[in-house]
């Protein structure tokens, strides 16, 4: 009598079973992350639509074309960030340094650091100060030996493969033409005390503000040699170097100007020979480079000597101009967006928007990693020149609350999910994602939604399509099963 009832019961759990495992299937399809102004990090379990529902837009991947490999996506070590860390308890501040480097956090894969001052440093100086030491006796990192360092090693003890690369704002000042560490007087906006300088010495016309002079020129390379060479025995090895940053700007803070033939000749006859003679195996990139005209950097890249020891080539603020002709002329070369716009302190949502549209830009133009400025700043985001810029974590040193910024989650959603070796992957045309293939054969896509209200993408990879809903002034990565 009960067995018919039995078999039932039996029929009913198998189906309840199938459509488990069924839902669990579709669940599993896609994945979806989103922040918005307000609401962090939200991974919702309902966000996919059906079918049959309509969709705003489409976004079609395609997995069979592979653009460039991501080196790697970070930010900036300054001397002002550790400053603000280091007003918080241990414990506090450990949790800063997770939220970066952690696989749980930003899981940061490359980042810079200066060499000597630049304009996040507590105050001016070089790693050898001694006017006429050309042969480098009194080179020294002590000072780095008491913040960059410690700030870094904090770093890679979260992310012990964290890839470093540095760059100068400025030489020695003795090795300058206006034998100063800026190259403009005053302050940029307007404070009385200014940098103290001469008017007289500025150098104001992208004139090369170095001493193109042998001595000088072979001392500036072993210049460069003896750093790289001094932090690898602090256990810290630096994969690239850029030798100058901004190289066509002239402000109040540290700085130098090149023109392009002078720098070629610097690259090719003195730094690149220098790190052949020390077996140096760290790679010369040129930059970073902020001029529009792509004729700059050619005139470097046609420099045989120079070229044939770079290996890439760094941009940021007007050099974006230059890199889609540049990108396509000598399609060899690795590309990095060096430093994204570093705003006014306003650490708001149109921050987080020009953020994304620079991501875009570069990563569409070959750019294989890409660089947020400073990390973290103090509840003023000044600078020891006085201009308070945005960074991705503010600390308040008086209160010692800690706040993370629109722009760390916009980073965040690209960095926790793509790493070194994953590849951007062609998909539509559009300024408001991007997709990459990891290397578990997953696709990640970014959707950057700028509009006040919902809405409905329909993703499309082969013959699989997904339909997801994403919130209105939100950032959304999607996790797909390819």
């Amino acid at each position: 009598m009960n067995q018919p009832n039995n078999q039932r019961v039996i029929r009913i759990q198998l189906m309840m079973a199938v459509f488990f495992v069924c839902s669990m299937n579709y669940a599993q399809k896609a994945e979806l992350t989103y922040s918005t102004a307000i609401n962090r990090w939200v991974q919702p379990k309902k966000f996919l639509l059906k079918g049959n529902e309509a969709t705003a837009s489409k976004i079609t991947i395609y997995t069979d074309s592979l653009l460039q490999k991501v080196d790697g996506i970070g930010g900036a070590f300054n001397e002002l960030g550790w400053e603000a860390i280091q007003s918080l308890e241990d414990k506090k501040g450990q949790e800063v340094i997770d939220a970066l480097f952690s696989k749980s956090g930003c899981n940061f894969s490359m980042c810079r650091i200066p060499i000597g001052a630049s304009d996040y440093s507590l105050s001016y100086y070089s790693h050898n100060d001694v006017p006429g030491d050309f042969v480098m006796r009194d080179f020294n990192i002590d000072r780095d030996k008491y913040i960059l360092i410690p700030y870094l090693k904090k770093a890679l003890k979260v992310r012990p493969d964290l890839q470093i690369w540095a760059s100068p704002w400025t030489p020695p000042a003795w090795m300058k033409v206006n034998e100063h560490y800026s190259l403009r007087a005053g302050d940029w906006n307007g404070r009385e005390q200014g940098n103290r300088m001469d008017p007289g010495a500025q150098i104001l016309s992208n004139a090369t503000a170095f001493k193109m002079q042998d001595q000088y020129l072979k001392a500036y390379a072993l210049y460069f040699s003896k750093f790289i060479q001094a932090y690898k025995k602090e256990g810290i090895d630096l994969f690239s170097i850029q030798p100058q940053n901004e190289i066509a700007y002239a402000p109040n803070w540290p700085s130098c100007t090149w023109r392009p033939d002078d720098f070629a000749v610097f690259i090719g006859d003195y730094l690149g020979p220098q790190f052949e003679k020390d077996n140096l195996n760290t790679e010369i990139w040129l930059g970073t480079i902020n001029f529009a005209d792509p004729k700059y950097v050619r005139t470097i890249l046609d420099n045989k000597k120079a070229a044939n020891y770079i290996k890439g080539v760094g941009f940021q603020w007007a050099g974006s101009k230059a890199i889609p002709t540049i990108k396509k002329e000598y399609p060899n070369l690795k590309y990095m967006q060096t430093e994204n716009k570093c705003g006014e302190g306003e650490n708001d949502w149109t921050s987080y928007e020009n953020s994304w549209e620079t991501l875009v830009h570069f990563f569409n133009n070959n750019a294989g990693s890409h660089m947020y400025w400073n990390m973290v700043l103090d509840q003023t985001g000044k600078s020891a020149w006085g201009w308070p810029q945005n960074s991705m974590v503010v600390i308040d040193k008086e209160s010692k609350a800690v706040k993370y910024t629109d722009e760390f989650y916009l980073f965040k959603h690209l960095s926790h999910f793509v790493q070194p070796g994953d590849h951007l992957v062609k998909s539509s045309e559009g300024k408001n994602h991007l997709a990459f293939q990891l290397k578990n054969g997953k696709i990640a896509v970014l959707i950057n939604n700028p509009d006040d209200k919902v809405q409905s993408i329909q993703l499309q990879i082969k013959d699989k399509s997904v339909a997801i809903a994403v919130q209105p002034k939100s950032i959304n990565t999607v996790i797909i099963e390819n």
